[in-house]
């Protein structure tokens, strides 16, 4: 048992689980938790619900203020969880992290029996890149030049419907590629990168960070025009830390979807910057951002693009996305809410009623184009299973992850 198991501190941790081969919920999973130092000895049993979640479990962790300053101390507490369902290969993950008053989100995908590849097992979720020992960014330009050569083939900015992902270092031809949706892709680099305890003002500003400087690899191309046929790596030397199957944090995965399709830019300059950063504390990188440092500012009361100019200077700013790829249709600019009409509201009402097939608990609604009160109650209840404020609204964020959950569990991203 660990040390901060009397702390008297407390994090939550909820279970989603899903099958591997469409995203479908699984229902009646069960979910052994146990600390990662004593695996033989149970500290919580779970069961999924209709929509493949486990109600929020409070577990102990380390005392609050160890993640809010530098330190040598382990500020999250490390879990072991073995997930069991009739038909599918068992799975265990090793080292889910929680931290003290913040929500961890752990995604299962589960393998049915006698499929293969086989599912990873375990999944081993390795030190958090604040506590351990990683490379450290090697430095490249911020902006990449522009060759006549074409070198360069986007037109425009397009947040990506996913990247691929390189296991490893760029030249390590041994390691796995995995194909992400992008805001999870960003999700699990921030929850392995950043802390979900810090400000919202400094979790916004590295989610900035991160989602530019990835757009940067998206939009120049940079691995596919070195020969490689990936988007990124999960190298810290080279890019940022990706791990496969890690938890995320709820803080940090509403921030993202309510900013997925920002970056940041600099006048003049058309490509997203390549804004990089380090930890300020094992790594110093004069002009770039340092974690700790953001931290320390957010905590002073500064906004996101204060502490991003703090860092990169006055000309940065944020900019949004002229594309996103690989949805049905876009957010109409305006919230959706009881009183709305119209072909946006029709739309948004077949993506909910599709997904309502699959995760039961929403209810079905008529897809007339008429926003009314059942309407609103399938919003809300597809926002409470999907770590959204629950407000009946369909804003920004509600928008766009109704339509990344619809096309999850449809595969339509294959005809895209």
């Amino acid at each position: 048992m660990p040390n901060n198991a009397e702390s008297g501190y407390r994090g939550l941790l909820q279970v989603n689980v899903v099958n591997i081969q469409n995203n479908f919920p699984i229902q009646n999973a069960r979910i052994t938790i146990s600390y990662k130092g004593d695996p033989q000895s149970p500290v919580e049993q779970v069961v999924t619900n209709s929509s493949g979640q486990t109600e929020q479990v409070a577990l102990s962790a380390p005392p609050l203020e160890l993640s809010l300053e530098p330190g040598d101390v382990q500020p999250y507490s490390e879990y072991n969880l073995r997930v069991e369902a009739e038909g599918f290969d068992p799975l265990v993950v090793s080292g889910t992290e929680i931290l003290a008053d913040s929500t961890a989100i752990q995604p299962v995908s589960m393998t049915p029996v006698g499929e293969v590849p086989p599912p990873e097992d375990p999944v081993v979720i390795p030190d958090h890149t604040l506590y351990g020992n990683y490379p450290p960014k090697i430095a490249e330009p911020e902006i990449k030049p522009v060759a006549e050569s074409g070198e360069i083939v986007l037109s425009r900015v397009v947040v990506p419907q996913t990247v691929v992902v390189h296991d490893g270092v760029p030249t390590d031809r041994t390691a796995k590629d995995y194909y992400v949706p992008y805001r999870d892709y960003i999700k699990n680099v921030a929850s392995s990168e950043i802390y979900s305890t810090w400000p919202r003002a400094t979790i916004t500003a590295n989610v900035l960070a991160i989602m530019s400087f990835t757009l940067n690899r998206v939009y120049t191309e940079w691995y596919r025009n070195q020969g490689y046929d990936f988007t990124i790596t999960s190298s810290t030397a080279f890019d940022h830390k990706w791990i496969y199957g890690r938890n995320i944090f709820e803080s940090i995965s509403l921030v993202v979807d309510e900013i997925f399709d920002n970056y940041l830019s600099r006048p003049g300059v058309r490509q997203p910057i390549l804004t990089q950063y380090c930890d300020g504390r094992q790594v110093q990188c004069p002009n770039w951002m340092t974690q700790w440092g953001s931290c320390d500012l957010g905590q002073r009361g500064y906004s996101p693009i204060e502490i991003l100019r703090y860092f990169y200077g006055d000309s940065i700013y944020v900019n949004t996305a002229e594309q996103i790829s690989g949805i049905p249709a876009s957010w109409p600019g305006y919230d959706l809410t009881v009183g709305s009409s119209g072909p946006k509201v029709q739309q948004m009402q077949e993506q909910l009623d599709t997904i309502a097939t699959v995760y039961s608990a929403i209810p079905r609604v008529n897809p007339d184009g008429i926003y009314g009160e059942r309407t609103a109650e399938a919003v809300r209840e597809f926002q409470s299973i999907f770590g959204l404020p629950q407000t009946g609204v369909v804003n920004f964020a509600t928008w766009y992850k109704i339509s990344h959950i619809y096309v999850g569990i449809t595969r339509i991203a294959e005809l895209v």
